[in-house]
């Protein structure tokens, strides 16, 4: 770790600069530097072995960089780490917890060791109870219940203390649609006051609760932007896409299509029947094919205009990894 001035303690956000971390011959991250600040909700993205959860990691303390900083809140995250460890609130991949507790017996434990004393012990327990919702689990020890119930214990423990920052690794991960959307709402509220970095491999995440996404891959960054900014960078960002309520008609519909001024190509997915047109540069296609489906008295199943597609932009980033 180099050696540098103290940061200041009133500087609320976090702010890595030249992160690396090496495993023997792997570089697991590669000089990585970016900063969060309040109101930002960043969605940190890669394909598996990318080197999120290690940056992540990092950031919460955990793991000691080979070479680069982090300071949180102002605080070095190492040569002042119980300051910064203090407004961080950690949700680590799998949320390890203690099996043969309770939720209420390990949320307890966590209340003491985050200092927590008085009614404002018993609010904030009262809180993240209520709103993880896990009344009815409370008393059950927590190697019987679900992965889902699991998960929102590790939620409920890093937010228990009211953190200014959070690091949430995959924090949906093992909840159904339902608990999926409650976590979102929850992480949404939470969002205007407080820095939150999620890592996932769930791209509609990134668009569900997300205002800027960091792409990396082999230990480095590749796009930082806002999803609807990534979405731009998309070959379907302005395109078209239609499907016909009977797809014997397709082709006929494509070939007229195909002759638009404003329309550089076409492709049909021949599983759905559903057509997309691509835009001419700087060209603009929806009204033109509108235009032209009115006149020609097509009769559409659907039709509308692509924002762009982020699965899309991550494949052509990262060279085609999953995430």
């Amino acid at each position: 770790m180099q050696n540098g001035p103290p940061f200041l303690a009133h500087t609320r956000m976090i702010d890595c600069k030249g992160l690396t971390k090496q495993y023997g011959r792997l570089r697991a991250v590669d000089d990585l530097s970016f900063s969060v600040r309040p109101g930002e909700v960043l969605g940190f993205l890669g394909p598996n072995g990318a080197g999120k959860s290690t940056t992540m990691r990092i950031i919460a303390g955990f793991v000691t960089p080979t070479a680069g900083r982090v300071s949180v809140s102002g605080f070095d995250v190492e040569s002042q780490a119980i300051e910064a460890k203090a407004r961080i609130g950690y949700l680590p991949e799998g949320a390890p917890v203690y099996p043969e507790m309770t939720p209420l017996s390990f949320l307890d434990f966590i209340a003491d060791v985050r200092g927590l004393t008085g009614a404002r012990r018993k609010q904030r327990l009262d809180e993240v109870i209520g709103l993880l919702h896990l009344d009815s689990v409370l008393e059950q020890s927590i190697d019987t219940l679900s992965k889902g119930y699991k998960r929102r214990v590790g939620l409920a423990q890093a937010i228990l203390h009211d953190p200014e920052v959070l690091i949430l690794d995959e924090p949906t991960d093992g909840l159904d649609p339902n608990q999926k959307f409650d976590v979102r709402t929850l992480i949404g509220k939470m969002a205007a006051n407080k820095i939150i970095v999620i890592s996932t491999h769930i791209l509609e995440e990134v668009d569900a609760v997300c205002n800027r996404a960091l792409i990396i891959a082999r230990g480095k960054i590749l796009a930082d932007d806002t999803p609807a900014g990534l979405e731009t960078k998309s070959r379907f960002h302005n395109a078209v896409s239609l499907k016909l309520k009977d797809p014997g008609k397709t082709q006929v519909v494509n070939s007229a299509i195909k002759a638009l001024a404003e329309v550089s190509g076409t492709e049909v997915d021949a599983a759905t029947g559903r057509l997309t047109a691509f835009p001419a540069k700087n060209r603009l296609p929806l009204g033109a094919i509108s235009q032209l489906a009115a006149s020609q008295k097509w009769d559409l199943a659907e039709l509308h205009l692509e924002s762009g597609r982020l699965d899309e932009v991550f494949r052509t980033v990262t060279g085609g990894a999953s995430a």
